[in-house]
């Protein structure tokens, strides 16, 4: 029967840099680190998967084939923003009227926020089991497969742009690191076009991506490598294909039972032996003669005294097989009845808090706009504060200008002017008794209604 292939599609993320991922990581089935990749969010983070991609700090460079983008993953990211944002930054730049609020370095800009620069996504075909009796030549072949993966990739998510393409062949599966930049377009705010990993990458859409890379992967597989294989059912959970089959523990404790299993077959041959053993005592037993001195005693040869003891010996050997096998099967059902319950709890566990990071996410996104929303209410109300106040002033020095004119300099073509402005409605009773009236205070109405409030306050007695 052919092997079932396990595929897994990982995307770079801040969950990763938990305590439980880096451990995950350390013992993956497959013997690659592809469960420590973290989300990367500034230049260092960039920096430091250049430096693990392409194996700055080791000697193995001939195991490691970039098949998309450069040796430079940094500058090869640069050069993604470079084309694909340079235009929008221009127009957003030619639009500003201040200087500061300009943006020189789109990509320095992201580097310095709280967002992700790029993405950095792990594809792997096959676990550690697979490829463990695979020779080089074989594991080569996955370069085809991996290109194919690529193009894949850009056909299904065209908002992703890849700057880079890097296999590792110097750990125990091959696998593919892929380094790109999610970009949204037709922003309202901000540059037209800016990167979006949240937007690009959804729960919804990276489950869709997912499936559509896995049926291409193992077509690819199957193309280059000339087989029908077929790829594990794909588990409910994260980014990768889990199985109870696949535990440490268990593996090391299925290879004992394997060790032990070729002890019993050597057992039940050994039994067989027994039993053609066994026809020989009971031959040596019937044939045994009494000594002529004493009938109770019998005669038996030295020869046949050493093939009791052998058989003893055999018998005892055998017992002794047999119950460390029947233990370590016992020990093996129990052990698997327990990993599989702890599994399905586990992938429970793992679905509620992916649920429950997803609402949390939601909830810090609508904080967000809303204080966003708030901030922008505050500098409104700011703003229009300051322009009341200067109607305010202004409509004050009218009104003194007016009263100063019509009451003190008698100038008839005031008193015009401010019965015309009455007579339309422009004046009320209030404005047109302060412009005509020499006795009455030049304010506003609600100073007007301060001062009467205040002086109401004085007038009562305690």
């Amino acid at each position: 029967m052919e092997q079932e292939l396990a595929y897994s599609f990982h995307l770079g993320s801040d969950k990763n840099k938990s305590k439980l991922a880096r451990k995950v990581s350390k013992g993956n089935v497959s013997g690659t680190t592809s469960l420590s990749n973290n989300a990367i969010q500034n230049a260092n983070d960039l920096s430091r998967v250049n430096k693990h991609n392409l194996r700055d700090y080791d000697n193995q460079r001939e195991l490691i084939r970039t098949i998309y983008g450069t040796n430079d993953i940094v500058n090869d990211v640069k050069q993604v923003y470079l084309d694909e944002f340079e235009k929008a930054r221009l127009e957003y730049n030619n639009k500003q009227t201040r200087e500061d609020r300009k943006i020189e370095d789109y990509f320095k800009k992201v580097c310095d926020s709280q967002n992700d620069i790029a993405c950095e996504i792990i594809i792997e075909l096959g676990d550690m089991d697979f490829w463990n009796d695979k020779d080089q030549e074989y594991r080569l072949k996955m370069i085809d497969v991996y290109n194919e993966q690529i193009k894949d990739l850009i056909k299904i998510v065209p908002t992703f742009k890849i700057a880079n393409a890097t296999i590792h062949f110097d750990e125990t599966s091959p696998h593919l690191h892929i380094v790109g930049v999610p970009i949204i377009e037709n922003c309202k705010r901000g540059m037209k076009k800016q990167v979006g990993k949240s937007q690009v990458f959804t729960k919804n859409s990276l489950t869709e991506i997912q499936d559509k890379m896995r049926n291409a992967c193992i077509k690819s597989y199957n193309k280059f490598y000339e087989v029908d294989t077929k790829l594990k059912e794909k588990q409910k959970g994260r980014n990768q294909d889990i199985n109870v089959k696949d535990m440490g523990d268990y593996r090391k404790i299925k290879k004992q039972l394997e060790q032990k299993e070729q002890k019993l077959a050597k057992a039940n041959n050994q039994t067989k032996q027994l039993d053609n053993y066994s026809k020989d005592v009971n031959e040596i037993l019937d044939n045994l003669k009494p000594t002529k001195l004493n009938k109770n005693n019998m005669v038996i040869s030295n020869e046949n005294v050493q093939k009791l003891k052998n058989y003893t010996k055999d018998v005892k050997d055998i017992t002794k097989t047999l119950r460390s096998v029947n233990d370590l099967n016992m020990a093996i059902k129990d052990f698997e009845h327990c990993s599989f319950e702890i599994a399905q709890e586990n992938r429970s566990l793992k679905s509620h808090l992916e649920l429950k990071d997803d609402e949390i996410s939601n909830l810090k996104s609508k904080l967000s706009a809303k204080d966003k929303i708030i901030n922008r209410l505050q500098a409104e109300k700011e703003k229009i504060k300051q322009e009341l106040k200067k109607f305010k002033d202004f409509w004050h020095n009218i009104m003194s200008h007016f009263h100063k004119r019509i009451c003190y300099d008698k100038n008839e073509n005031y008193k015009i002017v401010s019965d015309d402005l009455y007579k339309n409605g422009i004046f009320d009773n209030n404005d047109n008794e302060i412009a005509n009236n020499i006795y009455r205070k030049v304010t506003i109405s609600d100073e007007n209604k301060k001062d009467k409030i205040k002086k109401k306050n004085s007038d009562i007695r305690f």
